[in-house]
């Protein structure tokens, strides 16, 4: 499974990144990506900065390093640090039709986003509704039909089976876990 991304309010598009802050003095921005591998930017060269309340604004990434834990960008006509600076908090986006194929194995967050969540027997579970993103491990949240909110561990221990053309997911929650939002 991979943490490429989160919805973002256009469902064309898929939020990869947030613009930290400026990096030096030539336009450079310092960016946290949700996505597991800045390489992503090797096959994706177009992103949209979301500004919120606007329509996103495209660009074109000229390059991309990694730097202590962040991606460092910088985008064709973002010239100097007042250009980068104007930039922070925008979200980074990228369309999710440019997004390059999951491996066999793998599947992107927001393909997950909706999906029926079941037990091992068939009983419903809840939806997926959205994810916490940790260093650790992904946390996804599970809207109980009752509207109670379960957190659960994204581990390969938990999630069993995942079907993307059923929109169906089975999980095998830990002891306990389902039994504090149905009581």
């Amino acid at each position: 499974m991979t943490a490429a991304a989160r919805p973002a309010p256009d469902k064309s598009f898929v939020t990869v990144g947030r613009v930290v802050k400026p990096h030096g003095i030539r336009g450079e921005f310092s960016m946290r990506l949700y996505a597991d591998s800045p390489s992503l930017f090797d096959e994706v060269d177009r992103v949209f900065l979301d500004m919120g309340g606007r329509r996103p604004k495209r660009y074109t990434v000229a390059k991309w390093r990694m730097h202590k834990g962040l991606v460092l960008v910088t985008l064709e006509g973002v010239d100097d640090r007042t250009a980068a600076e104007s930039l922070r908090g925008a979200d980074v986006q990228v369309r999710k039709r440019d997004l390059p194929p999951p491996d066999e194995d793998e599947v992107y967050l927001h393909e997950l986003e909706g999906c029926d969540v079941v037990l091992p027997d068939g009983a419903p579970l809840g939806v997926l509704t959205g994810f916490i993103e940790t260093p650790q491990q992904d946390t996804w949240s599970i809207t109980t039909p009752e509207g109670r909110e379960l957190l659960l561990p994204a581990v390969p221990e938990f999630v069993l089976d995942i079907d993307l053309d059923d929109k169906r997911i089975v999980v095998d929650p830990p002891e306990g876990l389902a039994d504090v939002c149905t009581d």
